[in-house]
């Protein structure tokens, strides 16, 4: 018996009249899939929830349920942590760039940005004070000066640590979203 959604047997006509995800535009997308260093840390982060919350069950069984309640406000904060931690990066859309930091969040429209570019500067090893000689995309932009200009993505962050490729394509995307935007 044949399974239809494991085969190419089946015709697509009905789904080629629905737009694609990807096809919207001005909807934000990550141009690069999460690096393994952020998933891993953000796994571990929730690790530590899941046993947080699990003290949290005991102490609501055996103490007060204050105390439950304070342990359990920290679990949220560990778990909403995690998500974002996994939600750092650049994102594009035809509105302009954002670069989504631990607590901060900074979007530039196309029309305020010069260049896009792939520079060879001491970047920051793993997001920690410690640097070292790598690669930076650096965002130019028209109300900045170049000093004033924070890397964007490095190849020694969470997602391109030891991928020297994955982020030259990463990269790459980014500035052909400022390539094409940029014109109009």
């Amino acid at each position: 018996m044949p399974l239809p959604f494991l085969t190419a047997d089946r015709s697509f006509e009905a789904a080629d009249d629905i737009a694609l995800p990807y096809d919207d535009r001005a909807r934000w997308r990550r141009p690069y899939r999460p690096g393994p260093w952020r998933v891993a840390a953000a796994a571990l982060w929730l690790l530590l929830a899941s046993f947080v919350l699990f003290g949290a069950v005991i102490i609501a069984l055996t103490a007060s349920p204050a105390s439950a309640g304070v342990v359990f406000a920290l679990t949220l904060i560990v778990i909403a942590s995690a998500l974002r931690l996994l939600r750092m990066g650049v994102w594009v859309s035809a509105h302009g760039v954002r670069h989504v930091e631990f607590l901060v969040t900074r979007t530039v429209p196309w029309k305020r940005v010069v260049a896009v570019r792939t520079v060879q500067q001491p970047v920051r090893w793993l997001g920690l004070p410690r640097t070292v000689q790598g690669q930076a995309l650096v965002l130019l932009r028209k109300d900045r000066t170049d000093e004033d200009t924070a890397p964007l993505l490095t190849t020694h962050g969470l997602d391109f640590l030891s991928r020297v490729s994955a982020f030259d394509r990463a990269a790459d995307t980014v500035e052909a979203w400022a390539a094409e935007y940029r014109r109009d």
